[in-house]
């Protein structure tokens, strides 16, 4: 790692430092020697001491031109790489906390999972009492059959209501009938009484019957038409719809749906793989909708996000390749990653209390800026990282042909689950059920409310049930 190496090169420049004092201190030395030599010279003596001081003192000079000439190696080295690299041990593990919170209140009756247990998605973490919901589907369960057995009524009555229109039909053409016949009888009556071949007594009674055979006619004619008005209103009912999808059956199948969903919503499964952590609810605890109850913190997708300092963003670009080392492990694990795009904003841009720089004791304060590293799931199940866990990041920045913004949408989803995907769909199911069970072909088989459970499968108690 490049901040390894810069570590290294400080202490290495110390003892730099520490090696010419010592070879300062030998010169000093030398020239003490120097003077002993001329001393002995000038008493016409030759001392062995003088000999190892100049043997010693050119050891020195070539350990020095060694020590120099690596140096600068070094530092040339050092020089190449970091034009190559960009580093920071400003980086953290980041990673999706996800929360379990119910969609319906209630007192908890079951907790299936603690702080640090493995879960799998759909897995039942916690259990709601579900008496009063489970009555409450039993309730529009018998609804829903009520109306299903009332609007198949409505086109029973329809076949009832054309057969009485076609009787008071009959009547009426009846009563046309009788009088025409009656004032067929009335005319003749006439003729004959100008002729006294009949008493004035049986013509009054031909013209009684001619009236009265004319109010049967009425009549029948009234009759007609409130039939026809009864059929018509009883059609207005039932036009253009069937018995499964008559507004009626489908209110009464909507609270069915409704019931059924919160019932089954007692139990909150876990959404995805991972890890609980920050369990804070308790067994008998009353909770309301939207309560955090605890944490599922899937590790094996976790990312890094690196916190460079402005300075360092001109080459870092998309998709380069970034080594990383976490302080959890240390040296001997190395992960690999890309980097994966770059913040929209520096840190303090999003705190809850931006900086305020319009002020006049203004200090410039090097702001850092995000940057998101993905991480291989292969090494990430090898050696599984944490939230939170502090890394050391290198960046290599040599190919800087990739873009700094991503410059088109994401076509998958971040995350998802598919835990709840089969709700609906059960509770239509049960729907259709209470509706065959109760139509003419299925009389017998209708669904009675108290086979909710066996039906509806209503939540069970996890296996392993804890009271912490």
């Amino acid at each position: 790692m490049l901040r390894l190496r810069e570590k290294r090169f400080g202490r290495f420049a110390l003892f730099l430092l520490r090696f010419d004092s010592y070879i300062a201190i030998s010169i000093f030395d030398d020239s003490l020697a120097e003077i002993l030599i001329m001393t002995t010279k000038i008493e016409g003596t030759d001392s062995p001491v003088a000999a190892n001081l100049a043997k010693r003192r050119k050891w020195l000079t070539a350990v020095g031109a060694v020590v120099a000439v690596g140096a600068l190696a070094y530092g040339g080295y050092f020089a190449v790489s970091a034009s190559r690299h960009e580093s920071t041990d400003n980086a953290y593990v980041q990673g999706n906390i996800v929360q379990i919170t119910p969609q319906v209140s209630g007192t908890v009756i079951a907790i299936g999972a603690d702080d640090t247990d493995f879960v799998k998605a759909g897995q039942d973490l916690v259990l709601l009492d579900a008496v009063d919901a489970r009555v409450t589907l039993e309730q529009a369960e018998a609804q829903l059959a009520q109306t299903v057995r009332e609007v198949r009524t409505l086109y029973a009555n329809n076949g009832t209501l054309a057969a009485q229109v076609r009787l008071r039909e009959a009547d009426v053409d009846k009563a046309r009938s009788d009088v025409a016949k009656a004032e067929d009888d009335a005319q003749r009556r006439t003729a004959l009484l100008r002729d006294g071949a009949v008493s004035k007594e049986e013509f009054n009674h031909t013209n009684a019957q001619l009236a009265s055979v004319r109010s049967g006619l009425v009549a029948a004619q009234a009759a007609l038409a409130a039939a026809r008005q009864q059929l018509a209103s009883n059609q207005a009912l039932t036009d253009g719809t069937t018995a499964e999808t008559h507004p009626s059956v489908l209110r009464a199948a909507a609270r069915v749906r409704e019931a059924f969903i919160a019932l089954h919503r007692t139990a909150l499964p876990a959404p995805v793989d991972g890890y609980v952590a920050k369990r804070g609810v308790q067994v008998g605890q009353r909770v309301a909708a939207g309560t955090p109850l605890m944490a599922v913190v899937p590790l094996r997708s976790v990312w890094v996000d690196a916190n460079f300092k402005e300075g360092q963003l001109q080459k870092l670009r998309i998709g380069q390749a970034a080594s990383l080392q976490a302080d959890f492990y240390g040296k001997k694990v190395d992960y690999r990653g890309k980097v994966a795009g770059l913040g929209a904003g520096t840190g303090s841009a999003f705190s809850l209390l931006p900086a305020q720089n319009a002020t006049g004791n203004w200090i410039k304060i090097v702001q850092r800026v995000p940057v998101r590293i993905e991480l291989r799931p292969d090494e990430l199940a090898a050696h599984p990282l944490r939230v939170g866990l502090s890394m050391d990041v290198s960046v290599d920045v040599r190919d800087a042909t990739g873009k700094t913004l991503a410059d088109a949408p994401r076509v998958q989803a971040v995350a998802s689950t598919a835990v709840f995907d089969d709700l609906l769909h059960n509770a239509d199911e049960r729907v259709h059920d209470i509706v065959a069970g109760n139509s003419p072909t299925h009389a017998t088989a209708a669904a009675a409310p108290t086979d909710v459970r066996k039906v509806a499968g209503t939540p069970k108690a996890p296996a392993a049930v804890s009271a912490l």
